[in-house]
């Protein structure tokens, strides 16, 4: 059975929170969490951190500064759709 780092093991944190592990990949995960203390501090971490972040209130973007991040954004996605391939 496959074993994960704890590089390995981060990457997964969202899919295991979202519960869009499957059935041995949460096993295997949940078996290093049970036995990597330093990773159940890290999902502790990130749990609280989500929380706290959902409750955060959007704030309004002054000015005009959410159509100059709009056009931004087009520009740099126009500039990459039109750069050339290498071949």
């Amino acid at each position: 059975m496959k074993r994960f780092s704890c590089d390995e093991w981060v990457e997964l944190v969202t899919s295991y929170l979202e519960d869009g592990l499957d059935e041995s990949t949460r096993h295997v995960f949940e078996e290093h969490l049970a036995a990597c203390e330093c990773c159940g501090h890290y999902l502790h971490q990130f749990r609280v951190t989500v929380t706290a972040l959902g409750t955060l209130r959007p704030e309004p973007l002054p000015g005009q500064a959410r159509e100059r991040l709009l056009a931004a954004f087009r520009d740099r996605r126009n500039s990459r759709v039109e750069e050339p391939r290498s071949s």
